[in-house]
């Protein structure tokens, strides 16, 4: 069976590209006011080095260069200001364009978004991958080829080992590294993982490609067989009658209180936090 391209997935993938886009253009910006600088007049390049790149965007457009025509210096500080407000526009095309993906893959995927490690671009990548018609795969072995997360035999004589698989579709592996590299800065049952794996002898691309494959198997199941989410729509009430502020719950469980607002307001979802969540408040 062939993917179909309708309905909300059709809709993300849309957007997803739109974005992809806006993000190489807004690459070239930046790229385009660094390189100006380095041969702009030297009052120009003086003026402006040494700024991060958020102060030096944010600088630029707000200038006040003159007429274009005057000379050297007007002239340049005319397409530095242009620059840097068509990376500003840019920017807030991005940003707006990542809300409304949001609001579909929290659609189309609410059981996955939730899940540590997985954010909304990665998300959206894996569900364009797998389509809007995902019972066509017909094992989780399967779609880990088509991320090209499945290992290819690469053993020589006495030695039995696997390498990368450079197929698939690369913008699912670029996710579901991404996912790999977010749970083993911040995950204690990936970092336990790796760890075994290193001491078995395994390198770091090795560990690298055994995490991605494992990860490739539960976003299948994700997609394929989603669970239930954990209600979150009570725990501001339950938070209340424990008569707790934000920052004492955050610090019971080990949180940030911006993070547990935005999932008593249903803007985050994470299956994880939410049980954590909810054991400390009915907790006696």
């Amino acid at each position: 069976m062939a993917k179909t391209g309708e309905g909300v997935i059709e809709q993300i993938r849309v957007l997803l590209g739109v974005r992809r886009s806006a993000i190489k253009a807004r690459v070239a910006v930046i790229r385009q006011i660094k390189s100006m600088l380095i041969t702009a007049p030297e009052a120009i390049r003086s003026r402006w080095e040494g700024l991060n790149e958020r102060c030096l965007v944010e600088s630029l457009a707000l200038t006040r260069p003159g007429p274009a025509t005057g000379s050297v210096i007007t002239a340049t500080g005319h397409a530095l200001r242009r620059l840097a407000r068509r990376h500003q526009y840019l920017t807030v095309e991005i940003t707006e364009l990542e809300d409304e993906l949001r609001i579909l893959v929290g659609r189309a995927a609410p059981a996955m978004i939730a899940r540590k490690g997985y954010g909304v671009i990665t998300t959206a990548t894996l569900l364009v991958t797998a389509g809007a018609n995902p019972e066509r795969l017909r094992s989780e072995a399967s779609f880990a080829a088509l991320c090209g997360a499945s290992p290819i035999p690469a053993s020589s004589g006495k030695t039995n080992r696997y390498r990368l698989n450079r197929g698939g579709d690369r913008q699912a592996n670029w996710a579901l590294h991404q996912i790999a590299l977010v749970r083993l800065s911040n995950d204690e049952r990936t970092r336990g993982y790796a760890a075994r794996l290193r001491a078995n002898g395994k390198s770091k691309k090795d560990v690298l490609r055994c995490l991605k494959r494992a990860i490739a198997r539960e976003a299948f199941h994700l997609i394929v067989h989603p669970e239930p989410l954990p209600a979150t729509e009570d725990l501001r009430d339950l938070r209340h009658q424990r008569g707790a502020t934000l920052a004492q719950a955050a610090m019971s469980i080990g949180a940030e209180p911006t993070r547990l607002s935005e999932l008593e307001r249903g803007k985050r979802p994470n299956a994880e936090l939410a049980t954590a969540y909810r054991a400390w408040l009915t907790a006696a």
